[in-house]
């Protein structure tokens, strides 16, 4: 009975437009976010019938249909805006059908953690745990690679998260220096944060380096290399030149824009405009990785004065995050960005940066006027 009332629901209220729909319990808890550019159908395939019968996913559906005692849904001009709604939806609420937003295993980011010795690691997802993100980049295993190169070349470590942590100068009982617990810790290619030989204001300066060197704003990392390359030569380690040699190439790829989307990470800034439902033509505006807002897609000449005014605020320059990288809601977006665009390269023509996307809009101002 609550299967059919659910189903006589949608086939009275859906409409066949792009929108973003939640499955609920029968507290008003989110069982489950999707999206869909056809609503009403994308609904009606979770009320199986004897075409329905072994499609792919169905067991899921069915599992989610025993739970489910309402459904609401909203409608989004574009497909575009729907892969966000939907995203920030199961990002906020954690549904439990939803077992993670989907990957794209073929990008990924650097990330620096928030822990007492930062690490250096590549992976596919983000989480809110305070880290920053760099990136994206394309492919988690060449990056996850030339990560390790960053953090050897830095001193940083690449031990577990649960290694213990002691900076010298801690005021402990059992603050006395120890053994590394590392292979890298005993021949001196890691600062060591476990021995208790180091100060916390030292490690953090190398951590500083490996950020300005993600950010684009410093050489440090491949200047050690290269120095160390010349010395290992100079004794006649050929073996240990040519290593060094292959990790300062895979950082020199690295900081050339081996990235997966032109413009990534901070440095995406987009005014994108996409066509929608009915008309409802948009604008949106990624800065720095980040779906800042989206305004309707001027027609006239005042409409382009309008949204000019807000492009140009919107890109305002402001003073750079001291912090750098994005964090975990900016590094999602991202992501997602990336994504859309690296599978859809007709949309990437659509995506102006703002310099270019004012100029036109400067233009079709002149040529319009008022009206």
């Amino acid at each position: 009975m609550e299967r059919s009332r659910l189903k006589e629901h949608v086939l009275a209220a859906a409409e066949n437009r792009p929108g973003v729909y939640r499955w609920l319990d029968g507290h008003g808890r989110i069982l489950y976010v999707g999206k869909s550019v056809r609503t009403r159908a994308r609904l009606l395939s979770y009320f199986p019938d004897d075409r329905g019968r072994g499609r792919r996913g169905a067991g899921k559906r069915a599992c989610l249909m025993k739970e489910a005692k309402g459904v609401v849904w909203d409608y989004v001009p574009n497909e575009f805006a729907a892969v966000f709604r939907e995203m920030r939806l199961i990002r906020a609420w954690q549904p439990e059908h939803n077992v993670e937003h989907k990957r794209d295993r073929r990008l990924a980011f650097a990330k620096i953690t928030n822990e007492a010795a930062p690490r250096i690691v590549a992976t596919t997802r983000v989480d809110e745990d305070g880290a920053r993100y760099y990136g994206p980049f394309g492919g988690v295993r060449r990056l996850s690679e030339t990560t390790n190169d960053l953090a050897r070349a830095l001193g940083l470590r690449d031990c577990p998260a649960d290694t213990p942590v002691r900076f010298g100068g801690q005021r402990e009982i059992f603050a006395a220096k120890r053994a590394p617990l590392c292979l890298r810790g005993a021949v001196g290619s890691c600062l060591a944060p476990c021995t208790g030989r180091r100060s916390r204001a030292e490690y953090m300066r190398r951590v500083a380096a490996a950020r300005a060197f993600l950010d684009g704003q410093s050489r440090k990392p491949l200047d050690v290399l290269a120095d160390a390359m010349a010395a290992a030569a100079g004794r006649m380690a050929f073996e240990e030149a040519a290593r060094l040699r292959d990790r300062l190439a895979r950082l020199e790829a690295l900081r050339q824009g081996y990235l997966a989307f032109p413009g990534a990470g901070r440095r995406m800034n987009l005014v994108y405009g996409v066509p929608g439902f009915g008309g409802d033509d948009r604008l949106y505006l990624i800065r720095r990785g980040r779906l800042h807002s989206d305004l309707p897609m001027p027609k006239a000449g005042p409409d382009y004065r309008r949204a000019a005014e807000h492009v140009a605020e919107v890109f305002r320059p402001v003073a750079d995050d001291p912090a750098s990288g994005l964090d975990a809601g900016a590094a999602a977006d991202a992501m997602l960005a990336a994504r859309w665009f690296s599978r859809r390269r007709r949309e990437r023509r659509r995506a102006l940066s703002p310099e270019k996307w004012l100029a036109r809009a400067s233009r079709n101002f002149e040529r319009r006027g008022p009206r």
